[in-house]
């Protein structure tokens, strides 16, 4: 549904998308992170035709963004960041408005309205002013006009921004059922989101992609995935580590905290250690020692440690 390859922007000599492909197919959900100025919100803009590539192409439902704009814009929902409307409309003039652009009339438009209310939960604002809602209700509002059309593609900028934490979870969940027969793209900067609601995700840094995959994929770039956790009473953290250490599946082992009552112990696999294998070691391990194990799991790898490691500068990686 949606091709990008080799998009690039410039804003003088800044270059603010740096050479970025990606597609994304109907029934997929792709996230899109990075810090802020890496050029998300670019991309996004240049996908909706919003502004121009400098180089490269971007096709919608195989539409070319440059040489068919309108066609295009037809097969796209777009929730930009701070999404303008009109102030002194109430939400449910604004969404007629809206699906009157769409071309939607009688019956047609009447039930798009009523269902992006419904799925977007505005009944109790719907004849309040737009100037008169709360920041969250406004972002809602955004939302529904990008949906009233029904589009089979949604390019949305940071949708849950402003929400509070139960809206956000209505928003993702919709997100996520919506995302079974459209295509989605949708920025944050909240990553559990995207282990919410993400079927992909992408992280770009300085205009180019640096990471592309599954968030379980991703999490696995994690220097903590498959590590394992120990939790130990009535021992001190050389004594552990020293034997842990000394495990033929563990690359290192190191104290994360020591208390008066124990110490927590974090062992870091070999590159060959399969699923499960290290766990079993340092398991074994312990029982041998009679140790008095309190905790023991498997990390599954963290996607804030991935995108910190791959968005820092390297002079702040350096530093740390």
């Amino acid at each position: 549904m949606i091709i990008v390859q080799n998009l690039v922007k410039t804003f003088g000599p800044k270059r603010a998308v740096d050479g970025v492909s990606f597609s994304v197919e109907k029934g997929q959900v792709l996230g899109f992170l990075g810090p802020n100025g890496a050029g998300k919100s670019t991309t996004m803009r240049m996908i909706t035709g919003f502004i121009p590539p400098t180089d490269g192409t971007v096709k919608v439902g195989g539409f070319d963004i440059v040489e068919n704009p309108i066609e295009v814009k037809r097969q796209i929902g777009y929730l930009p960041e701070n999404a303008p409307s009109y102030s002194d409309m109430t939400v449910y003039g604004f969404l007629k408005f809206t699906a009157e652009l769409r071309g939607l009339t009688g019956a047609t438009k009447l039930q798009r309205i009523h269902r992006a209310v419904e799925m977007c939960f505005l009944e109790g604002v719907l004849h309040q002013s737009v100037d008169t809602l709360s920041k969250g209700y406004r972002h809602r509002t955004g939302f529904a006009q990008s949906i009233i059309h029904d589009p089979p593609v949604l390019i949305l900028d940071e949708p849950t921004d402003g929400l509070d934490p139960n809206q956000k979870h209505e928003v993702r969940s919709l997100i996520r059922r919506m995302g079974e027969t459209k295509a989605i793209v949708f920025s944050t900067h909240i990553l559990e989101e995207v282990e919410a609601a993400c079927s992909r995700a992408i992280i770009i840094d300085r205009g180019r992609i640096v990471a592309n995959g599954t968030p379980a994929e991703l999490k696995r770039k994690s220097e903590q995935a498959g590590s394992v956790l120990l939790r130990v009473l009535g021992t001190v953290g050389a004594a552990v580590t020293g034997r842990l250490g000394q495990l033929g599946l563990a690359r290192r082992a190191a104290v994360v905290k020591e208390e008066g009552a124990g110490v927590l112990v974090r062992v870091y696999p070999k590159a060959d250690a399969r699923d499960g294998e290290l766990a079993r070691a340092v398991a074994e391990a312990a029982m041998a020692e009679h140790w008095k194990v309190e905790e023991l799991h498997t990390e599954e790898g963290r996607l804030d440690e991935v995108f910190r490691s791959i968005t820092l500068p390297d002079t702040t990686k350096e530093a740390k």
